[in-house]
């Protein structure tokens, strides 16, 4: 990828560029999320509020999830928070490229920032050192801008599928299957490995615990396990 030193709209447009091959993840995914909503019970209208000021796709379907068990609010937050704790180490990785940014754009990259924005800017800035802020910056507004139309218009188009589909057509199998298809990618060493075996096992031994707080609790000690794992694999590695 070449990027022109002295014009930062080519890297807005770099941005878009790169983001484009994941409108075949993002549609389909924000349709089945459209689709599912509905047919929990949710109006188009109160779809799109949802996916429009929470713009993550796996809390949502957490929270969906959650809220048709009744579940109180705080453990609905928890939990979806807990999903996206990911976040928090992707904006940690953007600091030292956005963090001279002003206040205002680094809130709205905050609330912009999702898995495909992340992977491909963070790239982009290690495979081009020379890019300045601004062009950093308008590379970030390229990848958002290209992303989120495609979400809200897909998450319209499956609620509009969604309010036709005849109960005994239903979609609830549709949710699991997304999280298979969000966590089966990321098993690449043994830690990813042990901390999905301890996720497993913890669901399956706590899944009476109400409100599904026993996803939490299986959670906590998939962190554990990854951890513990990796540092057992890094004192093996000293000690060779």
């Amino acid at each position: 990828m070449n990027i022109n030193p002295t014009s930062s709209k080519s890297a807005f447009w770099l941005g878009y560029r790169d983001n484009i091959p994941f409108w075949l993840i993002v549609a389909p995914f924000g349709m089945l999320f459209g689709a599912v909503a509905t047919e929990a019970g949710f109006t188009i209208i109160q779809t799109m509020i949802m996916t429009s000021f929470v713009v993550a796709g796996s809390s949502q379907f957490t929270a969906l999830t959650l809220l048709q068990d009744g579940a109180p609010t705080l453990i609905i937050l928890a939990t979806s928070l807990a999903v996206n704790l990911r976040m928090a180490m992707y904006s940690a990785a953007l600091v030292p490229h956005l963090g001279r940014a002003p206040l205002g754009m680094r809130a709205l990259f905050a609330y912009f920032l999702v898995d495909q924005s992340y992977a491909t800017s963070i790239n982009a800035y290690t495979d081009n050192p020379e890019m300045t802020l601004i062009q950093k910056c308008r590379y970030f507004m390229g990848s958002f801008t290209c992303l989120l139309p495609v979400w809200l218009v897909s998450t319209y188009v499956g609620a509009l599928i969604g309010a036709k589909i005849p109960p005994e057509y239903a979609l609830d199998f549709a949710v699991p299957i997304c999280f298979i298809a969000l966590s089966a990618p990321m098993m690449r060493s043994l830690p990813h490995f042990m901390a999905a075996l301890v996720s497993m096992g913890g669901t399956l031994i706590f899944i009476s615990a109400p409100y599904s707080t026993g996803l939490l609790i299986a959670a906590l000690l998939a962190m554990i396990a990854g951890v513990q794992t990796e540092n057992w694999l890094k004192r093996r590695a000293d000690n060779d």
